[in-house]
């Protein structure tokens, strides 16, 4: 059973029942700055209550440093509607971005495998 069966915009065989620009309400940029390794943590002034479905589902996975990249993928959406929902939280001040260290190389083969291998073993 899927981690969305609760979820009723998922259906465990057809995927997101919503189309992610619907997510995003048709934006296709975020307003705040940050890439797939930047992490991103609740500061605990925004209740989920107060949000919408998918921006308190990307809230509820904030509690503890998380990378954007993972983000993506438990809610299993591309990662420019998530850094979109992501940026939309950083605006209301519900969670604070961290840009990766400056002197991680984007190009690290052997970081970029254990971030995906990590990832696929959580899908």
């Amino acid at each position: 059973m899927s981690e969305f069966a609760e979820d009723p915009w998922f259906d465990d065989d057809a995927g997101r029942l919503v189309r992610p620009y619907t997510v995003s309400n048709g934006r296709t940029q975020p307003t705040a700055k940050m890439d797939l390794l930047s992490m991103v943590m609740t500061t605990g002034q925004v209740s989920h209550r107060r949000l919408d479905i998918d921006h308190a589902q990307a809230l509820s996975l904030c509690h503890q440093p998380i990378s954007v990249a993972e983000v993506a993928a438990h809610m299993r959406l591309p990662a420019t509607v998530t850094k979109i929902l992501l940026s939309d939280l950083v605006d209301v001040g519900a969670v604070a971005t961290r840009a990766p260290s400056p002197t991680a190389d984007p190009t690290d083969t052997p970081l970029l495998e254990t971030l995906l291998d990590g990832l696929q073993r959580r899908l």
